[in-house]
Formats: structure tokens, sequence, C-alpha cells
């Protein structure tokens, strides 16, 4: 007898979860619609009207900022440029310093004595917002996109550290097996054995970093570490909405084509 023409009655029943089974979902997902339910008030989410009784202001700004004056786009080409090298040296800094750390925070990979500090040490930077690290590298270095730099390798180096040691985590203990059993050193099973598994998806992260450090750099030329943020902050302290959105303009095609970039380089890695 075909599939198609067997009896339903013979079709088991699709599997059920027990109560007890699904109890930690609910708990779940009933504990995050708690804390929205809470959060309402203090986020003022029944300012949501405003958003159209007072569309008209909306409008008045939306027509400023459809005029966009390119006088200066030179200028404001430069400063991207100088963002995005900042991004770059930011995020190159940052993968060097998350490598050592992610395979220090591997459980798989490291003791317990050295895992757990280093996890504790990634929380930390990964805490710390991007214009507070940027503030302290500004008192130490002085201002510029050196501050900027800095204050992008910290930050992103936590967060780049954890997803490291996540996949790390992931990885197949087969190839680190074989490697062990030729008699290698624990340095050589990491670089024969881990890195080789390792080394697209790090890739990948990276590159999806770097797209977000191309927007963090910006914001931190507002505190003077240096780029097209800065032009930012004194056309909106300046109300001067023509040149402001120049330079967004500027900002969007500059992050749209590290985005194509982006994806291009890590369509090569898959």
């Amino acid at each position: 007898m075909s599939p198609a023409a067997a009896n339903p009655a013979d079709i088991p029943p699709p599997p059920r979860r027990s109560m007890a089974q699904r109890a930690p979902d609910i708990l779940v997902w009933g504990g995050v619609i708690a804390l929205l339910i809470i959060g309402f008030k203090p986020v003022e989410m029944s300012h949501l009207t405003l958003l159209f009784t007072n569309s008209e202001n909306m409008r008045q700004y939306g027509k400023e900022l459809l005029r966009p004056d390119f006088t200066d786009l030179r200028l404001y080409v430069a400063q991207m440029w100088l963002t995005i090298q900042i991004a770059l040296w930011g995020t190159s800094l940052a993968v060097i310093l998350a490598i050592p750390f992610g395979l220090a925070c591997a459980r798989n990979l490291s003791p317990l004595w050295l895992q757990q500090p280093m996890r504790l040490l990634m929380n930390l930077l990964r805490s710390i917002p991007d214009l507070v690290l940027g503030t302290l590298f500004i008192v130490a270095v002085g201002l510029g996109p050196f501050a900027g730099v800095l204050a992008l390798a910290l930050n992103t180096g936590g967060v780049l550290a954890k997803l490291f040691s996540e996949g790390v985590e992931s990885i197949d203990k087969g190839p680190v097996e074989g490697v062990r059993a030729t008699g290698a050193s624990r340095l050589q099973e990491i670089v024969w054995g881990v890195i080789p598994q390792v080394a697209p998806l790090w890739t990948s992260y990276a590159l999806y970093r770097f797209e977000s450090n191309s927007r963090s750099a910006t914001v931190l030329g507002l505190i003077g570490a240096g780029g097209i943020g800065q032009l930012l902050f004194d056309a909106m302290n300046g109300f001067a909405y023509h040149k402001l959105s120049a330079i967004v303009v500027v900002i969007i095609v500059a992050v749209t084509l590290i985005d194509f970039l982006s994806q291009a380089m890590r369509s090569r890695l898959l």
C-alpha cells in the first residue's frame, strides 16, 4: 500500500510535551511578557500617539532635512574616510585582543581558574559604553582619532572574545583528538585542530563588528574622538539642518558600501 493510501487511523499522533516539560518555556516567556507590562509606563509607551498628533512638527523637520547642502562635500567625505579608518584600526586591534582572550574563555580549552577571571574581564569590557572609554582615553592621550581607536578596540575586544569563545566551544573534537594523537603540544592542538575550524566564523564575526564600529566611530566623534561625528555634532548644535542632512547622506552611503563589501567577503567564507 502506498503512503498516500495509508489509513489515517494508523498514523501516530504528534508527540505532546507534558506540563513539566513546558513549564520552563512558560516561565521564561511569561516573565518576558510580565517585564514588558511592567516597563510600559516607565518607558512612556503611552506617548506613541504623539507620533500622529505632533506630525506637523515632524513634517517641518523633515522638509529641512530633505534639502541637503553638499557645499562642503569634500570635507564630509574626508571625515567619513577618517571615521572608517578609526573603525578599521579599532576592529583590527580588537581581533588581536580577542583571539587569546577568546581561547582563554572557552570552557573546552581553558581550566576553570583561568576561564572565569577572563570571562569576568571580558564582561567588564563589554559593559563599559564606548563613550565612557572614549572620554577616558581622551583624558589620557588627548583629543583625536587615536582615543576613538582605543575605545573601539577595548569594547569590541570584549564582544569578540565572547563570540570567539562560543565558536571554540562548538567545534568538533575529532580534529583536535587527531592532532593530539600525533604527539602534538597544546599549542599545536590549537593551531592545527581548533583555529582551522573557527577561522571562517571568527572572520564573519569580525566583519560584523567592523560594520557596527563604522557607526560607533561616528558617535565617538561627538566627544572629540575624531571623524565625521564632530561635524555632525556641530551641525546639530547650530541647527544647520541642510548641512546635517548632507552629513547623514554621506554616512548612509558609506555604511551601505561597507555592508555590501562585508557581505561579499562573508560569502567567500561559505
